[in-house]
């Protein structure tokens, strides 16, 4: 879709948050030891997957030497380790694993993005920073025409969501929705909003975010996405015969 390539290169150009164009800047300058020869993107990270996809992903922001080293979201790092296994198992990626952005991998009636579009300190975007970078989610939301189920992973990519859906002026339950692994609001457009704990070092390696549970995320997803699949209508045996 023309419309969302043309954002991505708008996004790519973006200088709107200057802690964040400093920090983005400094970590690629910089580098960690072991990525020492390699060119950091050290730029914002443009969405990608699926035009059509009916499933919406959001990240938080991308990691220092994950994304802002790759330049793709989830790749290059354990989150996207846990991120494209688990949506390789339920047919939403090619492959299991991602550590470059051209390494091939395509996502199937999936589609990535993140509330922040550069990675910031200690991965903590700002209120300001946020909502300066809200506009490029609402445009999003505006072209992923067929979106049915949104994954927003930790508290502040849930909230974002939230946000984004007032600033469109889409309906929006009567109770507010509340954060919580694998809690799954429906709203009155029929989109499913299904919470997941970010995939992070801090909840993987505590035990607070599993592998199974993880997986029960995208496998409910798997399950809403495989009923909504529209049934071919019966065939009319008379468009067979001359009237």
């Amino acid at each position: 879709m023309q419309a969302l390539a043309t954002l991505q290169r708008h996004i790519l150009g973006c200088t709107q948050c200057p802690r964040l164009v400093e920090y983005r800047t400094r970590v690629a300058r910089e580098k960690r030891r072991q990525y020492r020869q390699e060119d950091y993107w050290g730029r914002p990270l443009p969405s990608f997957g699926d035009p059509q996809a009916r499933l919406l992903i959001i990240g938080l922001a991308p990691a220092a030497h994950g994304g802002n080293r790759t330049g793709r979201m989830f790749t290059g790092d354990q989150s996207g380790d846990w991120v494209y296994r688990t949506l390789h198992r339920f047919g939403f990626a090619n492959q299991p694993t991602s550590r470059h952005r051209d390494d091939g991998l395509t996502l199937h009636d999936a589609y990535i993005t993140a509330a922040a579009r550069c990675v910031p300190p200690d991965n903590k975007p700002s209120g300001a920073e946020l909502a300066a970078c809200r506009p490029y989610l609402l445009r999003e939301l505006e072209l992923l025409h067929r979106v049915r189920i949104v994954v927003p992973l930790g508290k502040i990519a849930f909230d974002a969501y939230l946000a984004a859906r007032r600033a469109l002026g889409l309906p929006l339950p009567d109770a507010r929705p509340r954060f919580a692994h694998a809690a799954v609001t429906p709203f009155p457009d029929g989109l499913l909003l299904v919470a997941s704990y970010h995939p992070s070092r801090q909840n993987t390696q505590t035990g607070r975010l599993t592998q199974a549970m993880f997986a029960a995320i995208f496998a409910r997803v798997r399950e809403e996405l495989d009923m909504d699949v529209p049934r071919p209508k019966p065939e009319d045996p008379s468009r067979h015969f001359a009237p």
